[in-house]
């Protein structure tokens, strides 16, 4: 009898460990003194070593030393290297102790193609901040599912931008790397959809819509149950675009998810047949009406890309004419 109840208590147990919103690992945030790997795990660096040693001179004005991967300026056809390349420089910086935080270069395409042939025993064990946006949401999806926090945030060819379009971006990645607070506040958008609750908390996870896509299935795939899911877009026709949604939507993406909060959807292709309504409006048709939802964040694809910590707690509190979203402090 006493052997039932103690199967029971433990079948409970993991029951909801498995199901309850777990608290991720922070890793180390920066400081002074520290190194961090510049690594190329996608799309080729033609003709761009002046932008990485922009990015070099920028960490080090911060105070951090810089190592660059050996291959990061191979080409392979459409690659920074080949696939066996590209996983060496990205495996090398997981496996070095001394480095503290690996940067990606660049997105473009490329990073699932390495994914499963990373060894991430060392990583798990002396976690360290993956850094990148667009394609690097692959590795921000697998490492959610380690159970350890990454930075949703600028690479290093974002330099290539206006210099003073993108002064909060920088501002908001060096806070993310050093542990500051950061907190955010969003004009309110006619289409947001809110209901009486005015404060929404959750765990931040999500990234670029087609690799949201292209993870399911895989053991990559995001559990956004009481979570909130961040998307964001560029260069998609807009049915492109409903395409993906209803597969999140037929993989139950958004039957838990607390909100959705949807960053840039940048230069949206014309189709000769028109889609007939708002970007916007597109994604309210597909994210259940129950579903709180908010537009216009500034992350993604556009020189205001703000740094967002994946797998971190936030509370977003929303207003007539604004809402903002603060991380929760470790």
């Amino acid at each position: 009898m006493l052997k039932n109840k103690i199967v029971s208590f433990l079948l409970l147990m993991s029951f909801t460990l498995t199901n309850a919103q777990q608290k991720l690992t922070t890793p180390p945030y920066l400081k002074i003194g520290d190194t961090i790997a510049v690594v190329a795990p996608a799309g080729i660096l033609k003709g761009r070593k002046a932008t990485i040693e922009k990015a070099k001179k920028l960490a080090e004005s911060w105070g951090l030393q810089v190592v660059l991967g050996k291959n990061i300026f191979n080409q392979s056809n459409h690659f920074a290297g080949t696939d066996e390349e590209r996983c060496q420089d990205f495996q090398d910086a997981l496996d070095h102790k001394n480095i503290k935080a690996i940067w990606s270069a660049r997105g473009g395409y490329g990073s699932v193609r390495i994914l499963d042939k990373l060894d991430f025993t060392e990583f798990k064990t002396y976690p360290k901040w993956v850094i990148g946006y667009s394609d690097i949401t692959a590795f921000h999806n697998h490492i959610h599912t380690l159970g350890v926090e990454t930075i949703h945030g600028m690479m290093a060819t974002s330099l290539e931008q206006n210099p003073e379009e993108i002064m909060k971006t920088i501002s908001s990645f060096k806070k993310s790397l050093f542990g500051e607070a950061l907190s955010y506040s969003v004009a309110s958008s006619s289409y947001n959809r809110t209901f009486s609750s005015k404060e929404i908390e959750g765990q931040l996870i999500g990234g670029n819509l087609a690799i949201l896509a292209s993870m399911l299935g895989s053991e990559s795939q995001l559990n956004t149950e009481n979570k909130i899911l961040f998307i964001e877009e560029i260069g998609e026709y807009k049915y492109s675009i409903d395409r993906m949604l209803q597969s999140l939507k037929r993989a139950g993406y958004f039957t838990k998810v607390k909100a959705v909060i949807v960053g840039n959807m940048s230069l949206v292709k014309k189709n000769s047949t028109q889609w007939g309504s708002s970007i916007e409006q597109l994604i309210l048709d597909v994210v259940p009406a129950e579903v709180p939802v908010l537009f216009d964040f500034s992350a993604g694809h556009e020189a205001d890309n703000r740094a967002l910590i994946f797998g971190r707690n936030v509370d977003v509190i929303i207003g007539d004419e604004k809402y903002s979203v603060n991380f929760k402090e470790i």
